[in-house]
């Protein structure tokens, strides 16, 4: 059982921002309740697709909800017809969703509404640290990231225009945080609202109790883990699925549209066999296979062992 949020966060919690928390407070106590989340930027890929499909096989196995997000905050990537072409991609093999879509340009207002809470809290301060300066923050080899050292954290630097540019906005991040992940942003320079700071809040609000994505972005876990403490909510579970690289061992992107379905579909693939080629990349079931994503969830379900041996 889900407990409560502290009484002292709620009574300080703008009213409105205190109804979101405790709305997926309850959403997480009904049950599983998991999510996809592609950002516009082009036509789905492989990997993505695949991650997709595991990500509703696990809702669907555990009589859960699975949720539909687009990640549009940057427009600056966005593409059009991307939308549209998440949207059929994913109904062609069969993954229907709960609910509507949910946009996360239609939720800037709760974001902003987040940050001015965490500013009055003094939780927050300017940043104006040059992308010259981030590159040279400290590097966390074992773990392969960047870690921003707290450069600007005690300067009490100005939040308005100075030489023409605006500040980015930091989390100030507990000790347990500090060598690990530094302090996180959470909104930039230009305005966009960060994306750790974005998801954190969607997942909170809609009731999301599980995460699964690409291994590729495990780099964000600890940011993330960063912000739910701060907003004091109790954390969800993470899991993450093995890449898919192309023939020259290079990670998939949107950016090469050969990877997606277009191309499959270009050469008579049904979905049964894409869902089949998918399922087989994991070692779910035998090379060949061509099933519809509902035959496989039966199957899985059967075996739920060979399903879980997969997440990390």
């Amino acid at each position: 059982m889900i407990k409560s949020s502290p009484l002292f966060l709620l009574l300080i919690l703008p009213e409105h921002l205190q109804r979101l928390f405790q709305k997926g407070l309850l959403l997480r106590q009904e049950g599983y309740r998991g999510r996809f989340a592609p950002s516009p930027t082009g036509p789905l890929h492989i990997g993505n697709l695949r991650t997709a499909l595991l990500s509703w096989i696990r809702a669907r196995s555990l009589n859960g909800k699975w949720l539909l997000r687009i990640d549009d905050l940057d427009t600056s990537r966005n593409r059009v017809g991307s939308v549209d072409s998440i949207q059929d991609d994913l109904l062609w093999l069969g993954l229907y969703w709960d609910g509507p879509v949910i946009f996360q340009s239609d939720r800037k207002g709760i974001y902003s509404s987040v940050l001015s809470f965490l500013r009055s809290q003094n939780q927050l301060y300017a940043c104006r640290c040059s992308r010259r300066v981030l590159t040279e923050t400290t590097i966390d080899l074992t773990h392969r990231r960047n870690v921003y050292p707290g450069t600007c954290r005690n300067l009490d630097l100005f939040w308005g225009w100075e030489e023409k540019k605006l500040p980015s906005w930091r989390l100030k991040v507990t000790k347990e945080f500090e060598d690990t992940c530094g302090d996180v942003l959470v909104r930039r320079s230009d305005g966009v609202i960060a994306y750790h700071l974005a998801t954190v809040v969607d997942e909170l609000t809609f009731g999301v109790t599980e995460v699964i994505r690409g291994e590729d972005l495990a780099i964000g876990y600890l940011p993330q883990v960063a912000v739910v403490k701060a907003l004091q909510q109790q954390l969800l579970a993470y899991k993450y699925l093995p890449l898919v690289y192309n023939n020259v061992g290079k990670k998939l992107s949107k950016r090469d549209d050969v990877s997606g379905l277009k191309v499959l579909r270009s050469k008579g693939m049904d979905p049964e066999e894409v869902i089949g080629m998918l399922a087989a990349s994991l070692g779910l079931v035998p090379k060949g296979s061509s099933l519809t994503a509902l035959e496989l969830l039966y199957e899985l379900r059967l075996n739920e062992k060979k399903l879980n041996r997969i997440f990390h």
